[in-house]
C-alpha cells in the first residue's frame, strides 16, 4: 500500500468527530513522522486538509475529496464507505442545493396508498423539486443494480408527486402553480451510467456543476409535473 494512501485512510478514520492531533494520525498510518509532515503538507497544499499547529481539521466537503483522492489511489471502496458517516452525503448535497437557492429538507418521510416513503434530500427552487437517493457504492456496481436502485426512486419521487399537499410536508412547491419532480441517485464514486432511463446518477464531487446546469437541461430529464391549487 501506498504512504498516501495509508495516510488519508488514517485521516477517513480519525477526523469523523472532528479535529484530530497529527501525532495520532500518525501513529494510525504507522509512517515516520517525516513522511507524515511531508504529505500533510502536500494535502493542506491541495486545500484537503488545514493543519493547524499539531491539529488537523477536515470539513465534510474536504472528506469527500479525501474518500473519493483515495480511491483514485487504489483502496478498497466498501472500505472507504465504510469510514464515511451516512450522514455526510446528505449534508453535502442539502449544503450544494441551498449554495443554488433551493430550500431543503432532509429524511422526507410520507404515506402515500398505505405504504410508507422516505427521500433523503429534497431540494424546492420554481418550478424544479430535485428528489435525490444519497447511495454509497459498495462494491463495481451492476446494470441490474443500478436499474433496482433508479426504480425505487422513482416510485419514490412519483410518491411524493402524487401525495402533496400534505400538511404534514412543509415543502415550498405547494405554493407553486405547477412543479417538476425530478428522480435522482447521488454516489460517493462514478457509475458506467451517468444516466440510466433518463435519470442521472451524480458521483458527489460533480454534484454542484450538475445543479447549477439543471435548469438547462430539465426537459432531457425524466420528471413528473405536478399542478396545484394555489390562493389568489
Amino acid at each position: 500500500m501506498s504512504v498516501e494512501r495509508k495516510l488519508v485512510i488514517s485521516l477517513l478514520k480519525l477526523t469523523k468527530n472532528g479535529p484530530v492531533l497529527v501525532e495520532s494520525v500518525n501513529e494510525e498510518a504507522r509512517l515516520p513522522s517525516t513522511v507524515t509532515w511531508e504529505l500533510l503538507e502536500k494535502l493542506q497544499n491541495e486545500n484537503l486538509i488545514y493543519l493547524k499547529s499539531d491539529k488537523i481539521e477536515v470539513d465534510r466537503t474536504s472528506r469527500l475529496k479525501l474518500a473519493v483522492k483515495v480511491a483514485s489511489l487504489g483502496a478498497d471502496v466498501e472500505h472507504i464507505s465504510n469510514l464515511l458517516c451516512w450522514q455526510e452525503f446528505e449534508e453535502i448535497a442539502a449544503l450544494a442545493l441551498k449554495n443554488n437557492g433551493y430550500t431543503v429538507q432532509n429524511n422526507v418521510r410520507f404515506k402515500h396508498e398505505r405504504k410508507r416513503w422516505e427521500i433523503d434530500v429534497v431540494g424546492c427552487k420554481k418550478p424544479l423539486v430535485l428528489c435525490i437517493d444519497c447511495k454509497h457504492w459498495q462494491h463495481a456496481i451492476s446494470s441490474s443494480a443500478l436499474k433496482r436502485i433508479v426504480d425505487l426512486q422513482t416510485q419514490r419521487t412519483l410518491a411524493l408527486a402524487d401525495s402533496l399537499p400534505n400538511v404534514k410536508l412543509k415543502l415550498e412547491c405547494v405554493k407553486w402553480e405547477r412543479a417538476k419532480f425530478i428522480p435522482s441517485v447521488l454516489s460517493l464514486i462514478p457509475s458506467a451510467c451517468k444516466f440510466y432511463e433518463r435519470i442521472p446518477v451524480v458521483p458527489v464531487l460533480q454534484l454542484q456543476d450538475f445543479i447549477y446546469q439543471l435548469p438547462a437541461h430539465t426537459e432531457t430529464l425524466k420528471f413528473y409535473l405536478r399542478t396545484f391549487t394555489t390562493l389568489s
